[in-house]
Order: C-alpha cells, then structure tokens, then sequence
C-alpha cells in the first residue's frame, strides 16, 4: 500500500497578524496559537493541527497562576524565530507518513491538537414513545 506523505500547506494563527514580521513584546515571555494546515502532498485538501508556541518564561508565569496543568500539543521555543518553527514542523511531519489519514492524524496529534481529534459522528436516535 502507498503511504500518505503529509506537507503543510500553510501556517496561520488567529493571534499574530503576520507571522513572518511578528516581533514579540517580550521576545523571552510569549505565547500564540499556531495552526498548521497540513494535508497529503499533491492534493488541495489539508486538515488544521492547533500548537500553542511558548517560551519557558511564558510556561513558568502559566504554571505560577494555577496549581496544575497540562501543557499539551505545546511548542516550547527560546526565541521567536518563524524559520526555525517551521522547519521544525516540516522535520516532524516528515516522520508522519502511513498508510490511512486516520494514521497520519494520529502520529500528527502529537504535535498539534487535530481538528478531529474528538470527533464522534452524529447518529439520530429515534425517541420511544
């Protein structure tokens, strides 16, 4: 069976106008949401995988306002270097091929939280009377 080779398609967050001229406040203490459309290469079609950029400062402020939490689907960066977040992801979805989009999702979900993550198909139920 061939392999499904995902690719982003693009990048995008709903908190940085411009990822590719953002320059943070406090370069040390950050965090955005980054949402990277990913889909198998050569086609149009791409799912959205949420990632949460953040720097330590950023999680140790976090961690100081509640007495626990779970930093999942968290990218933790030094600085804010847009170059070096996106090879990372590319590096990472490299890793990400198989067989079934069902598969690719999952090993994707690592990264990111994937639009579908929690997706349970709606079944009509017929009331008793």
């Amino acid at each position: 069976m061939k392999l499904i080779s995902p690719v982003i398609k693009y990048l995008h967050s709903p908190d940085v106008f411009d990822l590719s001229s953002y320059n943070p406040e406090e370069p040390d203490n950050f965090g955005f949401l980054l949402q990277a459309m990913i889909g198998p290469e050569g086609t149009d079609g791409e799912e959205s995988f949420d990632i949460m950029v953040v720097t330590p400062k950023w999680l140790e402020k976090r961690a100081a306002e509640v007495q626990i939490f779970l930093p999942r689907h968290y990218l933790v960066v030094k600085e804010y270097d847009m170059n070096a977040i996106r090879t990372f992801i590319e590096e990472f979805i490299e890793q990400s091929s198989a067989e079934t989009r069902d598969e690719v999702a999952l090993l994707l979900s690592r990264l990111g939280c994937w639009e579908f993550e929690n997706y349970q198909p709606y079944v009509e139920k017929k009331l008793r009377r």
